[in-house]
């Protein structure tokens, strides 16, 4: 018995499923319809988890940029991003969340069956960003694609690509405002979804296949 899932592979589509089904409940839900610029801590408050800034020291693995605490609903983000730009606490937020909806065991926390006194239960959901350890690796750009639906649906992006030329970074330097996202998680997601193409190491952007 484990409040963590055990590792599973996730297609993008899932992934997006998830994410845009949260976005559909929000809808219906009075006080709580998606707007953007967008606040991830919204959604949060939607799934009934609390989100706080706290001192996360790191530990002998290194720093450590968020946690969950399962047991107590609770999303623990280092203060130390505090300073970041508001895109990148926003997508860290929604990270916590991807990993919230997609690996932690909830039939478990629902049951009532997990004891807070068992320590196991009460081990936080650790996020250390960039990993080598190939379930690590899937486990956090899953949660980080999560993100990328939850913050850039695709039928937002639709709406805000009209009339915008997206090789120019003038424009997307608009969406991205627009959004209330970082630049480089709207160019990662336009280029997810074939809409630009942006070689490594270049400046220059380009229609992609889907455009």
């Amino acid at each position: 018995m484990s409040v963590l899932k055990p590792y599973r592979f996730y297609r993008r589509e899932s992934i997006e499923r998830r994410a845009l089904e949260i976005l559909r409940q929000m809808q219906t839900t009075p006080n709580f319809s998606p707007e953007w610029p967008f606040e991830a801590s919204l959604v949060a408050d939607f799934l009934d988890l609390g989100v706080v800034w706290d001192c996360i020291p790191p530990d002998e693995q290194g720093a450590i940029a968020a946690r969950i605490l399962p047991t107590e609903r609770l999303i623990e983000i280092n203060e130390e991003i505090q300073e970041k730009p508001k895109g990148f606490i926003e997508s860290t937020i929604a990270h916590e969340i991807g990993h919230w909806v997609l690996h932690i065991n909830h039939d478990q926390l629902e049951s009532g069956a997990l004891k807070s006194s068992d320590n196991r239960f009460d081990e936080p959901f650790v996020c250390r960003g960039a990993t080598e350890e190939s379930h690590k690796a899937s486990i956090e750009w899953q949660a980080q694609y999560f993100a990328s639906c939850l913050l850039m649906p695709r039928h937002v992006l639709e709406e805000k690509r009209q009339g915008r030329d997206l090789t120019q970074w003038r424009h997307l330097y608009k969406i991205k405002d627009e959004l209330g996202v970082s630049i480089s998680n709207l160019t990662n997601r336009l280029q997810e979804l074939g809409w630009i193409s942006i070689p490594k190491g270049e400046r220059t952007i380009y229609p992609g296949k889907a455009a």
